[in-house]
This record gives C-alpha cells, sequence and structure tokens, in this order.
C-alpha cells in the first residue's frame, strides 16, 4: 500500500511541473476558454487522456513480459532519470524570465477535446516523457498488476486535470493573470522535487547493473 501511494504522489507531482510549463496545450486551453468558459480546460484534459490511455495500453501489452528484465529495467531507470533532471535544471534556467501570459491563445480546431488529442502529439516533450519517465512509470506500476497502472495513471492524469481547470477558471473570471511570483515559486519547487526524483530514478536504475 506504501508503495502505491508512493507511485501516486510521485507520478501526480511529475506530471504537474511538465503541465504548468508553457506549452502547446496550455495555449489551447487558454483560447478555449474564452470561448468555452471552465469547461474548455476539463475538456482538453478528456482529449488528452484518451490518447493517453491508448498509449498507456500499448505500453502495458508490449512490455508485459519484460517487467522482470534487469537490463530493460536498468535503462530505463537511468534514461527517465536523465530526462527528469534535464526537465528541472531547463526550468530553473529560465525561472527569473519565466511568465504565464493568460490573456490570448491560438484558436483550436475540431474542439477542445480534438485540441487536447491534437496538441499533446504535435508537443515532441509528450513523446519524450512518455518514451523514458511514462515508460519506466509503466514497468513499475505493472508488479502490482491492474491496481498499480490504474494508480499511476489516475495521479498522472489528475494533475493535468487540476492544473488546466485552475487555468479555464482564471482566464474565464477575466484574470488576465496569476502573479509571476507565485507561479516562479511554484515552478521552482516542482523543479527541486523533480531532481529528486530524476536522481532516485537514475540511482535504481544503476542499481540493476550492480
Amino acid at each position: 500500500m506504501e508503495k502505491l501511494a508512493t507511485i501516486f504522489i510521485s507520478s501526480f507531482i511529475i506530471a504537474l511541473s511538465g503541465a504548468m510549463m508553457p506549452g502547446p496545450v496550455l495555449t489551447v486551453t487558454i483560447s478555449e476558454s474564452t470561448k468555452r468558459g471552465f469547461i474548455a480546460g476539463p475538456l482538453i484534459v478528456l482529449g488528452h487522456a484518451v490518447l493517453e490511455i491508448l498509449l498507456l495500453v500499448l505500453l502495458t501489452l508490449g512490455f508485459a513480459d519484460l517487467i522482470n528484465n534487469p537490463g530493460l529495467l536498468g535503462i530505463v531507470g537511468i534514461a527517465g532519470g536523465a530526462v527528469l533532471l534535464w526537465i528541472s535544471f531547463d526550468m530553473l534556467k529560465g525561472i527569473r524570465q519565466l511568465k504565464l501570459d493568460l490573456s490570448n491563445g491560438e484558436s483550436a480546431w475540431g474542439g477542445p477535446v480534438i485540441a487536447g488529442i491534437l496538441t499533446s502529439l504535435a508537443n515532441p516533450y509528450w513523446i519524450i516523457w512518455w518514451a523514458t519517465i511514462g515508460l519506466g512509470y509503466v514497468i513499475i506500476s505493472m508488479k502490482f498488476g491492474f491496481i498499480g497502472v490504474a494508480v499511476f495513471f489516475t495521479g498522472h492524469i489528475l494533475a493535468d486535470l487540476l492544473w488546466y481547470s485552475i487555468v479555464s477558471l482564471f482566464v474565464s473570471r477575466g484574470r488576465k493573470h496569476i502573479s509571476d511570483g507565485i507561479y516562479r515559486g511554484i515552478i521552482g519547487i516542482c523543479a527541486v522535487m523533480l531532481i529528486f526524483f530524476g536522481i532516485y530514478f537514475g540511482v535504481s536504475g544503476i542499481r540493476y547493473f550492480i
């Protein structure tokens, strides 16, 4: 039970850190929220979730026979740790200039659900994340069966739902911006946590080769 709680909390924090960084999903959330109101954020996350569920099923089926392979676990752990450290240092590097602009956005084609799918596919970081960190979580959580995978994905998608719902709420209520100081502070905290998880992932991966 304790390990499942760790999977949930860590997947939530890591996903929240990624969701909060400016990108195509955030841009389209802002645009759709000005037209559709608060519901735009949850609908975009729904599209994002549909895509990720499909990917999760493919990963689960593809690696079902490999979860006890020490070499694979080691490589995935090291790669996931490296990506987390890269993301965290990149977040810290530009934190002083970071701003969350909620005043404009590009139009979305096909509505918010389709936009959630397309903007996810258009983001190269999304692909890198799932090829390293996401894959690592799938392999780890599969050791607990369906419950483990469900706990991981629940923590992951709840972070997206929380953040984009907050953005939609602020935009639909007419707020022009969230305080840059608060935003940078949250990003800084997330970046430090990512360093911790990155080291943990990397060390866990190295141990498979010792």
